[in-house]
């Protein structure tokens, strides 16, 4: 099975794909400890960042912070959200 530091390995060399596979098998491995699955929802977050896919990226944010709310997620929940939500106006008036 997979750890934490392995994850964040294969996210520093940029292998975003490696780090979701790598997270899910935590994630599958049905760990009663909380703060493990918490880590590998955030950490799976961050490589669907890498990857582009937002829509992943708030799921596994928002689960992470399901199982420990003080967490890192919470704030890059929030950054998260603010990125989308950010438009130039200049962009859509031509």
């Amino acid at each position: 099975m997979k750890k934490i530091q392995d994850i964040k390995n294969l996210l520093a060399n940029s292998d975003a794909d490696g780090a979701i596979l790598a997270a899910n098998e935590i994630i599958q491995a049905g760990s009663n400890d909380a703060l493990l699955l918490a880590q590998a929802y955030y950490l799976r977050g961050n490589a669907h960042r890498q990857k582009g896919e937002w829509g992943e990226v708030m799921n596994s944010y928002l689960a992470s912070m399901e199982l420990h709310p003080d967490g890192p997620a919470a704030e890059a929940y929030r950054a998260t959200q603010e990125i989308m939500q950010f438009y130039c106006k200049d962009y859509y008036n031509p």
